[in-house]
């Protein structure tokens, strides 16, 4: 059988833990809130962009909801994968060489299939 060992925790422990979960909670409901305002900004810029307002071309709009998908990727690896508390630094590295790593190789094949004198 397992042994356990029952540590009490004193009144300023447990309070130091409560306030602890209140921020995080609170920093999770302003992210998911920040989440659903970028998603209804990006519903919005392509409902204008079919509705031909004028301003929104797709010059405009494709880069910009690239921007916040961005945002959103890097805000819910940071939030909602906990990646803001201690103890994530080697999934962290990992997580980020291999965003490297897939961004340089999107770029490699981009510029040759751009500079290549075939398919002009």
């Amino acid at each position: 059988m397992a042994n356990f060992e029952i540590y009490e925790r004193s009144q300023s422990e447990q309070e130091l833990m409560k306030l602890r979960a209140k921020r995080g909670m609170r920093s999770q409901v302003i992210m998911f809130s920040l989440m659903i305002f970028l998603t209804l900004l990006s519903f919005s810029i392509v409902l204008a962009s079919n509705a031909e307002i004028i301003g929104f071309s797709k010059f405009f709009v494709i880069p910009v909801i690239l921007l916040f998908a961005a945002v959103q990727v890097g805000l819910q690896l940071y939030y909602f994968m906990h990646m803001n508390e201690e103890g994530h630094g080697f999934a962290e590295m990992f997580i980020f060489t291999g965003a490297l790593l897939a961004f340089l190789i999107i770029l490699t094949w981009v510029t040759i299939v751009w500079w290549n004198p075939v398919y002009v």
